[in-house]
């Protein structure tokens, strides 16, 4: 920074500059949460002005200034202005209320200028403001998008925080750039993570009745799976955008979930507004080549996936019934795709292993809110004081499903389909180990709250899943 602007007042905008998010859009998903029958006196709040509608969302909602994700080169930059005697104001079109509290969090601004009344703190508003109280060129604005332009020209000098380099050079013609601050740019492995594609794998149950009823081989039957495993992944991924975006508060309290792309800014929230109905359309397309049936299991997943984000998520014993019957709607979509029908035998196992899968989430979290001195895990009813429970439950409930398959293959029910069964009593072995495992390494902390996640990068898990195929392997030899 020159000599000339180094003394001047700095002026910080906070949406997508201070914050890697934006206010507004973070108190709409607020009031969806909250009250989501609100969102229908939003065009009628916007009638009356941006900033009658700001107001009206912000007496509703109350946004968390400590969880929010804060752009740490332009907080070093209000430090260092501090330490240089220099006057700091938070400039943001954003409601005083909601700019007061992010003042107060960072304890770093000496003045705040922000929405109130009728009057909307953007672009000449917000210009206008400040040469009032500075005078023309009298301060320097950190600012990060074209609406900064008006503002930019009223200062003595521009700080660019944009990885745009046409923000940077829009600047540059009505101030002096005296500094550019560039934020990483949101990579196509950043929206990839976002839609949570490793997930995906989870798809894979919707080939199991197709395997169970031995017709994998090409057919129409596993083109029907096939078209049904990416329609089902598109579904997936909106969901978990969806729940994502609600669930913003929680996981920035998270110690790994925080740095989701959501959570932690490097996705702005309006980009997952428009991504999840754009799956959902893809997927809409998919399921239409399939049968009726399928579309029906495919649109009862969907919601009691909703169930579950706006309302069950924090309900104690229910979440984790929930959990274990999203599971099961894969392989139930996976016969009505296939027009093959489950067994009694194939939804019993499943119920209870993916029962065990389900309460290993949820002990999981908890041995974390432990360990961080907590009582109760955030977004969620479960206290520190249930773990116990939680893992009698889902330690239990995977031995039932072993069990279970052990009755499988001691039943008559095989009806011929494996010439060779006493190589299925091969199975046991290694799932019976591996439940054991995953609850041992739960116990432990060392499980990723996601067992899948863990499943997928685990040495063991891969050489124990080979002894199974092979065991299946040997069992329909002739």
């Amino acid at each position: 920074m020159s000599a000339s602007t180094a003394s001047l007042p700095l002026c910080v905008d906070c949406d997508g500059t201070l914050i890697r998010t934006d206010l507004l859009h973070e108190s709409v998903l607020l009031l969806a949460k909250s009250s989501w029958w609100s969102l229908l006196c939003l065009p009628f709040w916007l009638m009356r002005g941006k900033a009658h509608m700001k107001q009206q969302i912000a007496q509703r909602v109350s946004v968390d200034a400590a969880s929010l994700p804060y752009n740490d080169a332009v907080v070093d930059l209000l430090r260092q202005a501090r330490a240089q005697g220099r006057r700091t104001v938070l400039a943001t079109a954003s409601p005083h209320r909601q700019a007061q509290g992010v003042a107060a969090h960072l304890d770093l601004f000496d003045d705040v200028v922000a929405t109130e009344g009728d009057v909307n703190v953007s672009r000449e508003a917000k210009a206008a403001r400040l040469e009032g109280l500075f005078g023309r060129a009298g301060f320097v604005y950190v600012g990060n998008s074209r609406d900064d332009l008006p503002v930019w020209a009223a200062s003595g000098g521009a700080v660019v925080v944009s990885a745009s380099r046409s923000i940077e050079a829009a600047a540059a013609k009505v101030s002096t750039v005296v500094e550019t601050i560039r934020p990483p740019r949101a990579s196509l492995t950043t929206y990839l993570r976002a839609i949570r594609l490793h997930q995906w794998l989870k798809n894979i149950l919707v080939f199991i009745p197709l395997v169970a009823a031995h017709k994998a081989a090409l057919s129409p039957e596993t083109l029907a799976a096939v078209i049904a495993f990416f329609a089902f992944g598109l579904c997936a991924s909106a969901v978990y955008v969806i729940n994502d975006l609600l669930d913003l508060g929680a996981d920035r309290v998270h110690v790994r979930k925080r740095r989701r792309p959501f959570a932690s800014g490097a996705i702005p929230i309006v980009h997952g507004i428009v991504l999840a109905p754009l799956l959902l359309l893809t997927s809409a397309a998919l399921c239409s080549l399939l049968p009726g049936w399928f579309a029906l299991s495919l649109l009862g997943y969907f919601a009691m996936t909703c169930l579950y984000s706006f309302w069950l998520k924090n309900q104690v014993i229910v979440d984790v019934m929930l959990l274990t019957s999203l599971y099961t709607m894969r392989i139930v979509a996976g016969a009505a795709a296939t027009a093959i029908a489950p067994s009694f035998w194939l939804l019993a196992f499943s119920m209870f292993i993916f029962l065990s899968l389900a309460v290993v989430k949820r002990y999981s979290e908890l041995l974390v809110v432990f360990q961080d001195k907590r009582t109760q895990a955030a977004g969620r009813g479960y206290l520190v004081s249930d773990m116990p429970v939680l893992l009698s439950l889902g330690s239990a409930a995977g031995y039932i499903a072993v069990l279970i398959l052990a009755l499988y293959v001691n039943s008559p029910d095989l009806g011929g389909l494996y010439p060779n069964e006493w190589a299925l009593w091969m199975v046991l072995p290694p799932i019976l180990y591996w439940i054991s495992r995953i609850w041992m390494k739960t116990h432990r902390g060392e499980m990723h709250d996601d067992p899948v996640v863990f499943a997928v990068t685990d040495r063991q898990s891969w050489i124990l899943a080979a002894v199974v195929i092979g065991a299946l392997w040997a069992a329909t030899l002739p």
